[in-house]
């Protein structure tokens, strides 16, 4: 299969309307991903169609990166994107008990968006790489969701200044080819926009089937900015696509009910709710690809498949008659 392909913002760079996430190659499912299978998910993934890859630092402690860059080494025609914004060093202290990757390497991170701290992780990503190149480098998990509203505005002006200093030097040099952001929150999107030329925004959950509140307030201003959006965790953490998790955690009964009805309207239309979920972002011009993150080639194998299903536009029309999402959301066609 040939995946339809969409630019990042104004660059060269073009993105499959289908991507991989691969933080579960970092080891955030229970059990965790062997290398051999972390392999396979990013070959089926290839096999498949899909020709743009999303990791970072974070996943794993550097495990994700290293994984999906020995899988994709010798391989051609691929787009890679990867993060800045935390540096890994070895480990000092046991890992703590609620950490969220199990098996990772022995590293532990800590925070850095200064420009030196941007550039060396983007060396360091080279290395774990062991690629030659990286396509898309994007700031992560800048925001007051990660950092409490405190913190971040201590952080948030060193990563608009240095750190985007140094993501603009390195796409001006060709070392990357187009650069961005990485969150969960679309209220800090909004706020970038004032200090930067970004190319492309990596947002998850929060333009998808279930929530749609970006669609009045991010996502305006990328289409004046010829921004584009990656969508990830396009299944919301799960509850899109059969599982009870939503934002990380267990999803709470109002998020379960609405899931509930939207199943409903995607049955009456022989629509499995997954396939509805991954086709929905891309309605939006503003959307360059959806990036779920399966965690295995089995999976990697049902998402395509969902990923390739008609849609009939009566559904769309039908969701939104029962208030089910934005009616002002434009739909796949």
């Amino acid at each position: 299969m040939t995946i339809e392909t969409r630019p990042a913002g104004r660059t060269a760079v073009r993105l499959t309307t289908l991507g991989l996430g691969t933080a579960t190659l970092g080891g955030n499912v229970r059990p965790p991903i062997t290398n051999a299978d972390a392999a396979a998910i990013v070959e089926r993934a290839y096999e498949r169609g899909i020709r743009f890859f999303d990791t970072a630092p974070y996943y794993g402690y550097g495990r994700s990166e290293r994984l999906a860059g020995d899988t994709l080494r010798g391989r051609s025609g691929w787009v890679l994107s990867t993060k800045a914004g935390r540096l890994l060093r070895p480990r000092t202290e046991p890992q703590e008990a609620g950490d969220q990757w199990v098996a990772p390497l022995p590293f532990e991170h800590v925070y850095d968006y200064s420009y030196d701290g941007v550039m060396r992780s983007f060396e360091d990503s080279l290395q774990r790489l062991g690629l030659d190149h990286i396509d898309l480098l994007l700031l992560h998990d800048i925001g007051s969701d990660t950092h409490g509203a405190e913190k971040n505005a201590e952080l948030f002006p060193i990563a608009m200044q240095g750190g985007y200093k140094a993501l603009a030097e390195l796409r001006a040099s060709g070392a990357v080819k187009a650069i961005g952001i990485g969150v969960n929150e679309w209220q800090v999107l909004v706020e970038a926009m004032q200090h930067g030329d970004w190319d492309t925004f990596l947002l998850a959950g929060r333009y998808t089937l279930l929530e749609q509140e970006s669609l009045h307030t991010l996502l305006p201003l990328c289409e004046r900015a010829g921004t584009s959006i990656i969508v990830g965790g396009p299944f919301n953490s799960g509850i899109l696509a059969g599982r009870d998790t939503w934002n990380y955690s267990r999803a709470p009964q109002p998020i379960i009910d609405k899931v509930r009805r939207i199943a409903a309207v995607c049955d009456a239309h022989g629509v499995a709710l997954p396939a509805a979920a991954l086709a929905f972002p891309l309605g939006h011009a503003s959307v360059a690809s959806v990036i779920p993150g399966p965690r295995s080639a089995a999976e990697v194998d049902e998402i395509v498949d969902w990923f390739e299903a008609e849609i009939p536009t009566s559904l769309w029309s039908d969701l939104k008659t029962e208030g089910l999402i934005d009616p002002a959301a434009p739909v796949p066609a």
